[in-house]
């Protein structure tokens, strides 16, 4: 069965949604430019609420890895998810602490070179592209990953598909690429930050059947 990480989460309904629908990680973003950004005092009035066996991730861009680790230690986070520039000194140095995901966008620049250097890391987050050259988005842009380059990465790799997924993709995307699991924030949502329970009834669902299929 592939594994479902829900992103983006602002609302404790939302993430008790997640959980029950079978959720693997629920993923809170620290990124101040994200229209999913919480503080981390809003993130701990979720977090404090939730069961203990459920894996939470904290989304963090750029950050330096004492302040990655201060947080993450604080909320009392599962793992943690590098969705920047980071370096693989950074990387490492949280992976010390918390198991640690690093994220890349599926660009021209991006190559398996590039996770092989991140040997820390425990995970691998495949995103979509910026949606224009020079752009400094991370992630949230609704575009999808380019599922060749990610298919390659699964391979080798422990990789988590991003970047546009909906009910209507991610049981293709699940047959094109084959990760261990699937990340989505956009694509079950009402508006940013707000979770629609139809949408994610339908992503699971679609998840359970595109899963069933590839093990048969």
């Amino acid at each position: 069965m592939v594994r479902v990480k829900i992103c983006g989460i602002t609302r404790l309904e939302d993430a008790r949604m997640a959980i029950e629908l079978g959720a693997y990680a629920l993923g809170f973003n620290f990124y101040e430019k994200s229209e999913r950004c919480l503080s981390p005092a809003d993130a701990w009035n979720i977090l404090r609420k939730l069961p203990a066996m459920v894996s939470t991730v904290g989304v963090f861009v750029n950050w330096d890895d004492l302040s990655v680790i201060a947080l993450a230690q604080s909320l009392r986070l599962s793992a943690v998810q590098l969705h920047g520039d980071e370096s693989e000194l950074i990387a490492a140095r949280c992976a010390r602490v918390f198991p640690v995901t690093k994220a890349f966008r599926t660009d021209d620049k991006f190559s398996l070179g590039e996770l092989h250097r991140y040997s820390s890391a425990c995970s691998f987050l495949l995103d979509a592209a910026p949606p224009s050259a020079g752009s400094s988005t991370y992630g949230g842009t609704g575009q999808l990953a380019n599922w060749k380059l990610a298919a390659n990465a699964a391979r080798k790799f422990p990789v988590i598909l991003a970047g546009g997924l909906n009910s209507e993709n991610v049981g293709e995307a699940i047959v094109a690429v084959r990760p261990y699991a699937v990340d989505v924030a956009s694509g079950v949502e009402s508006r940013p930050g707000k979770k629609d329970p139809a949408k994610l009834r339908a992503f699971f669902a679609e998840v359970a059947r595109a899963s069933r299929e590839q093990s048969s």
